[in-house]
């Protein structure tokens, strides 16, 4: 499929990192993953609890170094037809139960889905999504903050890092669901620029009750695996998603890959 009968090629033909090892001895993919810089409020608690993503947003409290050397080496033994790490001692892979245990997200409801362009068009029948936006968080970002349909997140942390001394419960639910945004944007499903919340989660936080009965586990694992088939590819050079998934997956008093 590729040009190279000698070269290790994925099945759509994208030269794997694998193919050319020897020749990238020091390779070192960097990490996009960026800490979510606003304040967990106790009067966020509630809401968390009930969108199931309360454990998440405490571990976010809780900042860890990434290891990108080792993640680096993770990626090298990726399979993207498989979806499984190729090991010297057997196949294995990150599942449901290790999302579950490791970030406490639900695992079982119905499923995550949205469209990644033009979605505006499909949400509430075609309502304008930034009117829909300053409707549930009672602010726009200006021009210069918006990338299409994705918000900097420095707007995000300046505008509702800090939720008011003795706000009405309106406002703490306006700012509940920014630091929801927030935590999907840069802990579960952050891109490889690392700076952009995408607006694509407003049909979900305005709902906030209705949140817990989706499989966030689901489609956090889908994702991570979706970034690990990328960033197999030989010319990719940064690392998107859930890594805090992976560095676990090293650790002996930590075991969390599963043999495929």
């Amino acid at each position: 499929m590729g040009d190279d009968p000698e070269r290790l090629y994925r099945l759509d033909g994208v030269a794997h990192i694998t193919g050319v090892i020897n020749d990238e001895l020091r390779r070192c993919i960097s990490s996009m993953r960026r800490q979510q810089g606003m304040r967990l409020d106790e009067r966020y608690v509630s809401y968390l609890q009930m969108a199931g993503l309360y454990h998440l947003a405490r571990l976010n409290d809780r900042w860890f170094r990434l290891d990108e050397l080792l993640v680096s080496a993770f990626v090298e033994r990726w399979h993207p037809e498989m979806h499984t790490f190729h090991m010297p001692f057997r196949e294995c892979t990150i599942t449901l139960q290790d999302v579950a245990h490791q970030l406490g997200l639900p695992v079982d409801g119905h499923y995550v889905s949205g469209c990644l362009t033009d979605f505006h068009v499909y949400i509430q029948g075609g309502r304008p999504a930034w009117q829909w936006f300053q409707e549930l968080l009672g602010v726009l970002p200006p021009p210069s903050q918006i990338q299409k349909f994705a918000v900097n997140c420095s707007w995000f942390q300046e505008t509702f890092g800090e939720c008011p001394e003795g706000a009405d419960e309106a406002t703490v639910r306006r700012f509940a669901r920014a630091y929801i945004m927030m935590l999907l944007g840069t802990q579960l499903f952050a891109d490889k620029s690392g700076n952009r919340i995408h607006i694509r989660w407003l049909p979900y936080v305005a709902r906030l009750e209705e949140m817990g009965g989706y499989s966030w586990g689901s489609a956090a694992l889908a994702w991570l695996y979706r970034c690990m088939c990328q960033e197999a590819n030989r010319h990719v050079v940064k690392l998107a998603g859930p890594l805090q998934l992976l560095q676990p997956s090293a650790s002996p008093s930590r075991p969390s890959c599963r043999s495929a």
